[in-house]
C-alpha cells in the first residue's frame, strides 16, 4: 500500500508539473519557440498572486481572477514587441533573448521582493485532505490534477475546434502561406504567448499555495517542464499530461527508495525515455 500510495502522489504532483509544461509545449507547437524565462515567468505569476492577496486580501485562488489576464497581456505584448524580432530559421536569437528575459526577471523579484522565500496562505486548502480505498489524498494536490486536466483539455479544444486554433496550426504549419491567406502570424504569435502566461499564471499560483518560493526557483520549474514536456512528446498537450505524470511518479518512488533520490531518479527517467524514445512517448500527429 506504502508503495501504491507513493505512485497515486507522485500522479497527484504530475498534474503540477503538467501546468508547468503546457504553456511550454503550446508555444513550441505554434511557433517553434523555446522559452528559457519560462521558469522565472511561473516565479513572477506566484509574485503577483502573493501581491494580489496581500494587497486586496483575498484567497490566492480568487487572485487568479487579477493574475490570468495581467499576465496573459504581458504575454502578448512581450510576444510582438520582443519575441517576434528574433523568430527566424536561425535558433539561437529567442533562446539568448528568452535566457537575458530570465536573468532580468530575476533580478527584478530580488530587489522588489528580496531573497526570503515566500509563500501564499490558503487556510484549510493546504491541509485539507478525503480517504479513499485507504489512501489520504490531500485537496490541494487533487485539485491541482483536475485543473491540469481540465486546462489541457480547454487547450486542446481550443487548438482543434476553434477558428483561433485553426490559425494556431496554420502559422504552425506553414507561416509564409498562412499570411498569404490573411492571418496576421505576429497577432497570432502573440494571442499564443498570451495563452501560454495565462496558463503559467495558473501554474505560478498554485505552486505559491503548495509550497515556499523565492526568485531563484524558476530554473528548476523550467527543467521539471521541459522534462516533462520531451517525455510526453514536443507539441502534444495530453502528451505533456502524461510526461508530468511519469516524472512525478518517477520521483515519488525515488524518494521513497531513498530520500536523496527523489530529483535524480526524476531526471534518470527523463534520460532512459530520451534514450528510447528521443521523440517523447506520444510524439505528435498532424491532423
Amino acid at each position: 500500500m506504502e508503495w501504491f500510495n507513493a505512485v497515486v502522489q507522485g500522479a497527484l504532483l504530475g498534474g503540477l508539473y503538467a501546468l508547468f509544461a503546457a504553456g511550454l509545449s503550446l508555444i513550441f507547437g505554434v511557433m517553434r519557440l523555446v522559452n528559457i524565462a519560462h521558469g522565472d515567468l511561473i516565479v513572477l505569476a506566484a509574485y503577483l498572486g502573493l501581491s494580489v492577496t496581500l494587497v486586496l486580501g483575498i484567497h490566492p485562488l480568487l487572485a487568479l481572477i487579477v493574475v490570468v489576464p495581467a499576465m496573459a497581456v504581458a504575454g502578448y505584448i512581450l510576444q510582438r514587441g520582443i519575441l517576434n524580432q528574433t523568430l527566424g530559421q536561425d535558433l539561437l536569437p529567442p533562446l539568448l533573448v528568452t535566457f537575458g528575459l530570465s536573468v532580468i526577471i530575476q533580478n527584478a523579484l530580488l530587489e522588489i521582493y528580496t531573497a526570503d522565500p515566500q509563500k501564499m496562505n490558503a487556510g484549510l486548502l493546504e491541509t485539507a485532505s478525503v480517504s479513499l480505498g485507504g489512501l489520504s489524498l490531500g485537496v490541494l494536490p487533487l485539485l491541482t490534477f483536475a485543473v491540469a486536466v481540465l486546462v489541457i483539455a480547454g487547450l486542446q479544444w481550443t487548438f482543434y475546434r476553434t477558428a483561433l486554433g485553426r490559425a494556431f496550426r496554420a502559422v504552425s504549419d506553414n507561416q509564409d502561406i498562412a499570411q498569404l491567406m490573411g492571418l496576421n502570424r505576429h497577432h497570432i504569435f502573440g494571442l499564443s504567448m498570451a495563452l501560454a502566461l495565462a496558463v503559467t499564471a495558473i501554474a505560478g499560483i498554485l505552486l505559491g499555495i503548495r509550497t515556499s518560493f523565492d526568485p531563484s526557483i524558476g530554473g528548476g520549474r523550467l527543467i521539471f517542464g521541459f522534462e516533462a514536456v520531451i517525455i510526453g512528446g514536443l507539441g502534444n498537450l495530453w502528451g505533456t499530461l502524461a510526461g508530468g505524470v511519469i516524472l512525478g511518479v518517477a520521483q515519488t518512488i525515488g524518494a521513497k527508495i531513498d530520500p536523496g533520490w527523489q530529483i535524480l531518479s526524476g531526471h534518470l527517467v527523463f534520460l532512459i525515455i530520451l534514450a528510447v524514445r528521443p521523440n517523447g512517448l506520444f510524439p505528435r500527429i498532424s491532423g
